[in-house]
């Protein structure tokens, strides 16, 4: 992941499937990368509540090329929503400490 500034960070997410957006990031990852803010998003939460999130831009290295991603500050871990997995296959093994595997699916020309 990568700020405006250059600046860089590995950053380690869970896949929410329930989250229709394409990324979530604690503020210190947020201010370790300088990213600005673009505005705020209304986002209903899983027990029902809805809150007012603050949207950034972040540039993420996805299937080996830089992709422009929002990037929504919130509690907790970083989350890989629905949006940024558009288009993909998502392979898991339900293991303990089982892979999962993020693969492009071909496409076919058509939007």
């Amino acid at each position: 992941m990568q700020g405006p500034a250059g600046k860089q960070t590995e950053v380690e997410a869970a896949i929410d499937t329930g989250f229709n957006g394409f990324l979530t990031l604690p503020e210190d990852t947020i201010n370790a990368l300088a990213l600005r803010l673009q505005g705020t998003r209304s986002a209903t939460l899983a027990e029902g509540s809805t809150v007012v999130l603050d949207v950034y831009r972040a540039t993420i290295l996805w299937h080996g090329q830089a992709r422009a991603v929002q990037a929504l500050a919130a509690e907790g871990g970083s989350l890989i929503g629905m949006s940024l997995l558009y288009g993909n296959r998502v392979t898991l093994d339900i293991v303990i400490d089982g892979p999962v595997t993020i693969e492009a699916l071909p496409t076919n020309g058509s939007a």
